[in-house]
């Protein structure tokens, strides 16, 4: 049996699915399978996949379940050790699932490993190294912007969750703690996980020598802000406080959380997408009891007091490489 199955949700990816599937051709190790979700493409992308790529399997969903529900469905479909997801704009460098794999196997206690992605038109910058969390309740893409030969960024170290567009998880672990949360649809999804799984006790982790190519926005279209991706991202981002803080830690963050969407609101009201944001404010609270809220256990106690110091941890963090890209 294979170590990895492979998993690309693909929604209208005509552009991008023929680079994606030649460099996993390339690969230096044979010790995967291919699974492509196809979100129910309109473009022809999933003729090119089955008529290009016959190693390659294919599985066609009715509707567009999102990146999370498609994800779930390549999950459940796994039968291997670990599942790697790769957005449908990447390119991988030949020794990524090599090296991906090697890093998840190092210990049982790993959930993830985030690749090190680089962006695909300027290649001299990188796009994300694992993904940080705030105590202002923002989600970051780890070194984004910042020069792709930076050796800070070279070096292994645990993340608060890895970037599910190019990341390998443990399959064991998804019966423990379950799949993504379908309700996100699109963006943070990954967080939200990588959340449940440190509350659970699980590191993710990010290995610099995984290398991968991002278009960005590659099915969505999105550019950096678009209607859309902001009232997704407001509402999905108060559902992930919602879901995995406990009473008592929300009501210790509370005033840094309010201070996080009170600058998001001026941010936004500048960029010309205020009402976008407060929509998906709105949506969030409206429906924040219908979310899969993570039950709250004492067992797990310690790991919450860890998180919350690296809440405040990645606050500065976050800071620091903004003002170094600006």
């Amino acid at each position: 049996m294979k170590k990895v199955t492979v998993v690309i949700p693909n929604w209208n990816g005509m552009e991008y699915i023929r680079v994606c599937l030649n460099s996993l051709r390339a690969q230096d190790t044979d010790d995967f399978e291919v699974l492509v979700i196809d979100n129910a493409s309109k473009d022809g992308s999933d003729r090119v996949i089955e008529e290009e790529y016959p190693e390659v399997r294919l599985l066609r969903m009715p509707e567009n379940l999102g990146f999370a529900g498609g994800v779930n469905v390549g999950i459940q479909e796994t039968k291997t050790p670990f599942v790697l997801l790769l957005n449908n704009d990447i390119e991988c460098d030949p020794s990524f699932v090599r090296n991906l794999t090697a890093a998840a196997e190092k210990s049982e206690r790993i959930f993830s490993v985030s690749s090190r992605m680089i962006n695909y038109r300027e290649r001299e910058l990188l796009d994300d190294c694992g993904d940080l969390y705030t105590v202002l309740g923002w989600g970051a893409q780890r070194g984004v912007g910042q020069r792709a030969d930076d050796p800070k960024y070279l070096k292994p170290c645990k993340v608060f969750s890895a970037c599910a567009g190019a990341a390998i998880y443990r399959m064991s672990v998804f019966d423990e703690i379950g799949l993504f949360d379908t309700d996100h649809f699109a963006y943070l999804e990954d967080i939200d996980i990588g959340y449940r799984a440190r509350i659970y006790g699980y590191e993710n982790r990010y290995e610099p020598t995984a290398v991968v190519y991002h278009w960005g926005s590659g099915s969505s279209g999105a550019v950096k802000y678009s209607d859309f991706k902001v009232r997704i991202s407001a509402r999905n981002n108060l559902w992930l406080c919602y879901k995995n803080m406990p009473l008592f830690y929300r009501g210790l963050n509370a005033f840094p959380l309010w201070f996080g969407r009170t600058v998001k609101r001026r941010f936004f009201r500048k960029e010309g997408f205020l009402e976008a944001y407060d929509e998906g404010l709105k949506e969030g609270r409206e429906k924040r009891k219908q979310t899969k809220k993570v039950p709250f256990s004492m067992k797990h106690f310690g790991n919450y007091l860890k998180i919350e110091t690296e809440l405040i941890k990645n606050s500065f963090i976050y800071m620091a490489e903004y003002l170094k890209r600006h």
